[in-house]
């Protein structure tokens, strides 16, 4: 039978024992928390407090209100001192800095690693992450919303330039914090000072550079000058903070007048085509002119000294023409007959033997007469396949069957 059921088991817990307070009802209140109360003035070196007529606690003697004694005090206190101190630990992560700070004052900067300082309200720890780096956007926000998520800030963005044109420029600052208790106390709002260091420092560059220049080649050169202008600011403000780079995101005309201006620098392009165009041309010609002219002159040079040394050589011949003449003139005479007409004969196409005794008899060259009999067979077949007689012509320089000379020695024997 289970110890609830019905019965006679109303008279036992649920092990089998009787019930004391069967006939008693439930425990008062009053009396658990006085039982209470007793062991713990006890514990402390109390009395225990007894019971009278009224149910009021009595304390012992040399004891404190509610039965706690000086002894127990004490632990109490040094237990919550050593608990109290206990909060003062603290850990720093490698990428952070703590600014330890007593009732609100700079008071030190600690390190990565485990530290401990005055527990609070004496001491605090700010911690600051040296190593993340932060970007500040100049002349634009990142909202989500416009162009590319991008929202422009024309207050920001709209700069004066030195040849009194309007550009509109954006910038992107990164940087980190050096310092973390210049970051924390010595500027009010760094970030925002951040901001209009690096404004001023945009207006300065590009007020003293002209709209060509920003917009083209001097994009690097203006993005290295407002970082080098910006750093010198926030050092001399004591921010504590640095920065690590900065990039010009974009530089155009004011949106009223892109229009025009891309007209203008496409104008500007084909220009610089066209001068580009011409001067391939002329590093194509001029070279081609120089070697031709080297040329030329090369080849005056080659005639001059041909002619001069012809010149020389018929000279030199004449002379010694001369020199054989005065030791012979007949026989020198007689040879420059000779050689004369060797030459002279030497063109003709007919040769005259004069025989002794006979008539003269008059031959013509064979190789003369084959090809003559050549050219009229090619002319003859060029015809038959009616094709033009495209060969070359071979001018016959042979010499004559019989030499010349042999001709006149035979008519000095006769």
């Amino acid at each position: 039978m289970a110890w609830n059921e019905p019965g006679d088991s109303k008279d036992k817990d649920p092990w089998g024992k009787p019930n004391p307070n069967n006939d008693q009802g439930p425990p008062d209140l009053d009396e658990v928390i006085r039982k209470l109360q007793n062991k713990l003035s006890s514990l402390f070196g109390g009395k225990g407090g007894g019971n009278d007529g009224d149910g009021s606690n009595s304390t012992g003697g040399g004891g404190l209100p509610g039965g706690i004694g000086a002894v127990g005090l004490g632990v109490v206190a040094a237990i919550g001192l050593v608990v109290w101190l206990a909060f003062g630990f603290y850990i720093i992560a490698p990428a952070e800095r703590g600014i330890v700070l007593h009732f609100g004052k700079f008071q030190s900067m600690t390190e990565p690693g485990l530290h401990w300082r005055l527990p609070y309200p004496i001491g605090v720890v700010e911690k600051v992450n040296v190593d993340e780096i932060r970007t500040a956007e100049i002349g634009y926000r990142m909202s989500g919303r416009g162009q590319n998520g991008i929202t422009s800030v024309p207050s920001e963005a709209l700069m004066l330039t030195q040849d009194e044109n309007i550009i509109d420029i954006k910038f992107a600052i990164q940087y980190r914090i050096k310092n973390g208790a210049d970051f924390l106390f010595q500027v009010n709002d760094p970030v925002q000072t951040l901001h209009q260091a690096t404004e001023s420092a945009v207006r300065e560059v590009v007020g003293k550079s002209d709209m060509d220049f920003v917009l083209t080649e001097g994009r690097s050169d203006i993005a290295s000058r407002v970082g080098t202008l910006t750093q010198g600011i926030l050092d001399l403000y004591q921010t504590g903070l640095v920065i690590t780079s900065v990039n010009m995101q974009d530089a155009q005309p004011p949106e009223e007048v892109q229009d025009a201006f891309h007209d203008a620098v496409k104008a500007r392009e084909d220009e610089q085509r066209l001068i580009n165009e011409a001067q391939a041309y002329s590093n194509d010609i001029i070279p081609k002119a120089r070697g031709l002219a080297a040329r030329q002159i090369e080849e005056g040079n080659a005639y001059k000294e041909q002619v001069v040394a012809k010149a020389e050589g018929e000279a030199s011949r004449f002379t010694q023409i001369f020199t054989e003449y005065e030791k012979a003139p007949d026989v020198t005479r007689q040879r420059l007959y000779f050689e004369t007409m060797e030459g002279v004969l030497a063109n003709t196409e007919k040769v005259i033997i004069d025989i002794q005794g006979g008539n003269n008899i008059m031959f013509l060259p064979l190789d003369k007469l084959r090809n003559q009999q050549a050219g009229s067979s090619s002319s003859t077949f060029n015809q038959f396949t009616g094709q033009a007689d495209t060969a070359p012509q071979v001018q016959d320089t042979a010499p004559p069957m019989i030499s010349n000379r042999d001709a006149s020695r035979s008519r000095e024997r006769r």
